[in-house]
């Protein structure tokens, strides 16, 4: 039995590209599990119980370990309850973004038509393959997009006035 080939080696530009787009997504998973820490706070009220406080803060002890998906369902559920002005175009490029980061962090790349063009080889949950061919550029704009993104997220928890926190952020010095 043979092994399967090598896979492609990317250009360095472009492996670049797709790290810096990762670590974009990390930014925006930390920046949603904030903002989730502060809009439920906030809707926890003044007198809260302390049976209610001790549920609210296990649950964001558990959202420590959520996936991107996840995170952006729970963002999206609070920031309706919150009623946040723009949160259905919110909703809407994170979702989007899922789908991209879905694509970045587990596609195999092979080398496109063109010179600096790679193929992602990806299928999705609904067996969709994706059609396009991408470049250092494409790969670029989506991690403008995600920072843009995380941004916005930031500035709805700031202006709850409650900074988020995260498990073990009493942890740092």
């Amino acid at each position: 039995m043979s092994l399967p080939r090598a896979p492609d080696r990317l250009s360095d530009d472009m492996a670049a590209a797709i790290g810096h787009a990762v670590s974009g997504f990390g930014f925006l998973e930390e920046a949603l599990k904030r903002a989730i820490f502060s809009l439920t706070r906030q809707g926890l009220g003044e007198d809260v119980s302390e049976k209610e406080l001790e549920k609210w803060l296990r649950r964001m002890e558990e959202i420590a370990d959520d996936t991107l998906g996840t995170l952006i369902d729970s963002f999206v559920a609070s920031a309706k309850r919150a009623r946040v002005d723009d949160r259905h175009v919110l909703a809407d490029e994170l979702t989007a973004i899922r789908l991209k980061r879905n694509l970045l962090c587990h596609a195999s790349w092979r080398p496109g038509s063109e010179p600096g063009y790679w193929h992602p080889t990806f299928i999705n949950t609904r067996g969709e393959r994706y059609p396009d061919e991408m470049n250092v550029g494409d790969i670029e704009e989506i991690h403008t997009d995600t920072l843009r993104i995380a941004r916005r997220v930031v500035s709805i928890m700031r202006a709850t006035g409650i900074e988020g926190e995260l498990a073990g952020d009493d942890d740092e010095e």
